[in-house]
């Protein structure tokens, strides 16, 4: 994708918009405008009038800047996304992609079709380590923030996560040549970046601007807004020394915070220091905040007093630069990364956009391939053609040679484009189905279990807490207590004709059932059941079932297990107990479109009952 000249970066935080806009210079970019509009009302505490707000803010924006021919790339919460660090196997370099992907269904906690997800690659130079950061956000959020902006046709390049464009900012500027802990305290929650030139972690914690605003509220029973201006007041107002000593507990809060997440940080990179702290974020004109964390954190603070891209040129622009400059490093690191020069280039901009904006790119030059593609002659009568219209004159020769050469580069490139992917599908297929099936026995032996009957209250504490005497509290006849004593199993490549045979007992029956234990047949065939176990009363053995584990259907074989299980209960009522608060429940159990199931159980019934002899008895 070309790089636009100008690049904006657009920041919607809680209390206001803030934008940076880049231009690309002989000697790299150059800060040559921003804005900061704030909402006519804080974004947190406006219910369902905040996507109202963000429009409104947008439209002042769209109205006063010309965004045409320009890359605008945007910002997202690192609260309402999702970041995770792997390091990666050695492998070799193309199967890269490949091993994230698989990493990703793993790590990220939705479907990847419900996500949009990118990932950036972490390398130490002379270290042979790869480190992978997989990023993630559900689709509609993504959706309904872009939104806004395509409302006043911005044209978007880039979505990413504030703490990354904030890491983008500080590493172009040259300030984590040393491990550095960035606090980007925004209003609503605070983002904890730790990262130096090749690698970056990231945590958000709910702390805030408004965290101190709502003591103050809490302290001196004021609405928000008062409360919020008595903040901004803490330094000069003759009330300092009170309006602290209310705020003293989300100071104490904050640093428990920050130490919990360095000490995480020490646990999983323990050869690493961390040896300076930047600060980042309005909040942190607050008063002694700054000396607050250093004194509690032990660590020099950087104070921020100016980008490596410069500020806007005119003074008075300058100035309300500087004045906001603490708020601005996320807009900043998104506009790096809009002109290219961020480090992290992963994006969550919706790949159907991606797709479409290069396709735009792209169709003046296919348009000119297709035109010179006749059928039955293709390219080499395109050529025929031009050097016929070309005729002596050299330069116009020349121009349309460079087109043809373009022409056939492009038509190349579709071809390639159009046939590659095909190993990669295969391995992505691949890799889906070692993870087919695999929590199947895991869920079909809690699906089995929870259709055990539950016992009464004192049972189940006395079983608990090994307390015989709670259990015997319910007379032994009356115990709704079956236990699931053995199981077995036996893959079958066609149940079919088990589960429709009418003598289905056959199969886990007593003639399948290996010679009696102890007054009572053990397993079944392998592949069943469960066995339960009880004080008393009667024992159910080689109680079959028929699982059809993939629901299948048509001429392709319904592949399956025969399952065979021994009971025992104590209850009195013996087979009715078992059938009506056991089988009945297991006849009940379909998931045949449920990836972690995918099974049914058509079929199960008891096979034998018998009475258990005294040295069975468990009570």
């Amino acid at each position: 994708m070309a790089t636009a000249r100008y690049s904006w970066g657009i920041d919607i935080g809680n209390r206001a918009l803030k934008a940076i806009r880049l231009t690309h210079t002989a000697t790299g970019v150059r800060i040559d405008d921003y804005d900061v509009i704030e909402h006519e009302q804080i974004l947190s505490n406006a219910g369902d009038n905040r996507d109202s707000l963000v429009a409104a803010s947008l439209s002042t924006f769209a109205a006063k800047h010309n965004l045409k021919s320009c890359s605008v790339a945007v910002g997202v919460s690192g609260q309402s996304s999702f970041a995770r660090f792997i390091k990666l196997p050695p492998v070799e370099r193309k199967q890269i992609p490949n091993i994230v992907r698989f990493e990703a269904i793993q790590q990220i906690p939705f479907p990847l079709e419900d996500v949009e997800w990118s990932y950036q690659l972490f390398e130490t130079p002379d270290s042979p380590d790869v480190e992978v950061g997989i990023f993630a956000m559900r689709k509609e959020l993504v959706a309904r923030h872009i939104q806004h902006f395509m409302d006043v046709n911005m044209k978007i390049s880039v979505v990413q996560m504030n703490p990354l464009a904030v890491y983008n900012a500080m590493q172009y500027d040259g300030r984590l040549g040393e491990t550095a802990m960035i606090i980007d305290m925004g209003a609503e929650n605070t983002d904890l970046i730790i990262a130096d030139n090749d690698s970056v972690w990231l945590r958000s914690i709910s702390i805030g601007g408004n965290s101190f605003t709502e003591a103050l509220v809490k302290a001196f029973k004021l609405n928000f807004q008062k409360a919020e201006e008595l903040k901004r007041q803490a330094g000069t107002s003759k009330y300092t020394r009170q309006i602290f000593q209310a705020m003293r507990p989300v100071f104490g809060d904050l640093v428990s915070e920050i130490q919990r997440s360095m000490g995480f940080f020490s646990s999983v990179r323990r050869e690493t220091r961390i040896k300076k702290i930047i600060a980042l974020g309005g909040t942190f004109r607050l008063p002694n905040l700054l000396r607050y964390l250093q004194q509690n954190l032990q660590l020099e603070i950087e104070r921020m007093d100016g980008f490596r891209s410069g500020a806007p040129t005119d003074p008075k622009a300058a100035a309300g630069f500087n004045e906001n400059l603490l708020s601005l490093a996320s807009a900043y690191g998104l506009a790096l990364q809009g002109a290219s020069e961020g480090k992290v280039q992963s994006s969550l901009l919706p790949a159907t956009i991606r797709r479409e904006r290069m396709w735009k790119e792209k169709t003046k030059w296919f348009g000119t391939a297709a035109a010179l593609m006749v059928a039955g002659t293709g390219i080499a009568y395109g050529s025929v053609y031009l050097s016929k219209a070309a005729g002596s004159d050299p330069e116009l020769r020349q121009r349309n040679d460079q087109l043809l050469s373009q022409a056939n580069t492009l038509s190349s490139e579709w071809n390639t484009v159009s046939s590659a992917g095909a190993s990669d599908r295969d391995l992505i297929t691949k890799l889906y189905e070692m993870t087919d099936y695999r929590t199947m026995w895991a869920n079909l032996l809690r699906d089995i279990r929870a259709c055990l009957p539950q016992p009464q209250e004192e049972v189940a504490r006395g079983l608990l807490n090994w307390d015989a005497d709670a259990v015997k509290s319910v007379e032994r006849g009356k115990r709704n207590l079956a236990v699931i004593q053995e199981l077995s199993s036996r893959y079958v490549h066609d149940i079919s004709p088990i589960l429709n045979d009418p003598d289905f007992r056959k199969y886990a029956g007593d003639s399948a059932l290996p010679s009696s234990r102890g007054g009572g047949s053990t397993f079944g065939p392998p592949g069943g059941m469960m066995g339960m176990g009880g004080p008393m009363g009667m024992g159910f053995d080689g109680m079959g079932m028929g699982m059809d584990s993939t629901a299948s259907s048509g001429s392709e074989p319904a592949k399956g297990y025969l399952v065979t299980a021994r009971i025992i209960t104590p209850n009195a009522d013996g087979p009715k107990f078992v059938q009506d608060g056991f089988i009945a429940n297991l006849l009940k159990i379909s998931y045949p479109n449920d990836k972690s199931r995918r099974y049914i159980i058509p079929k199960a019934m008891i096979v034998s009952a018998r009475p258990l002899k005294d040295d069975q008895q468990l009570l």
